[in-house]
């Protein structure tokens, strides 16, 4: 929804602005940007071409994504969203030796945020909690005191979403619950 809405011209909330998805998740869906597009009432093609993915399928493309391609990326296509989906996951791979996941994934969040302040743009990196209990806690201290703001999201018993604002540089923690009739999240979106 994020790269489909930075599209929009600044009157109706967006950035008009191209998006940057780096892809760590194998979560991008062009059919779930086309719906967002139309009900928006944008032409989905468009909104496809000015959406840019890069896909990783290791911490290492990932971690190589984003030092060595993201600015690059930036300044070519004008973007003012970043969107880092899963960000984490690729770093728990046992493949990679916790030590060595751990640099990594410091100097890229090091890097994320130190481009952000520069480049001025928003960076937004999802996180699905998951994985080797040890490993994680040493990543989420680590993404988490990088991040500006935290907002948690949760389904609740399949009826309702909760948004926590966790972390924000200028509001106190909040928690929203919004149901999850079609009807009511669709207009909350809208908001």
């Amino acid at each position: 929804m994020l790269s489909v809405r930075c599209q929009l011209p600044k009157e109706l909330g967006g950035f008009n602005s191209s998006c940057v998805y780096v892809d760590g998740g194998n979560t991008f869906n062009p059919y779930t940007i086309s719906a967002v597009a139309q009900q928006h009432g944008l032409d989905p093609k468009s909104a496809l071409e000015r959406i840019f993915v890069s896909r990783a399928f290791t911490a290492y493309q990932l971690s190589a994504l984003i030092l060595e391609t993201l600015e690059k990326a930036l300044k070519q296509h004008r973007s003012r969203l970043v969107l880092i989906s899963d960000v984490m996951s690729l770093f728990l791979d046992r493949d990679v030796p916790t030590r060595e996941a751990l640099d990594i994934f410091k100097k890229a969040l090091s890097y994320v945020s130190e481009l952000a302040e520069q480049r001025e743009v928003i960076i937004v990196a999802s996180y699905f909690p998951q994985g080797h209990l040890r490993r994680r806690f040493f990543l989420e201290s680590a993404l988490f005191g990088r991040a500006g703001s935290i907002i948690k999201v949760e389904e609740i018993k399949g009826v309702r979403l909760q948004f926590s604002l966790e972390k924000h540089l200028a509001l106190k923690p909040l928690t929203l619950d919004v149901s999850l009739n079609a009807d009511t999240l669709e207009k909350f979106v809208e908001v």
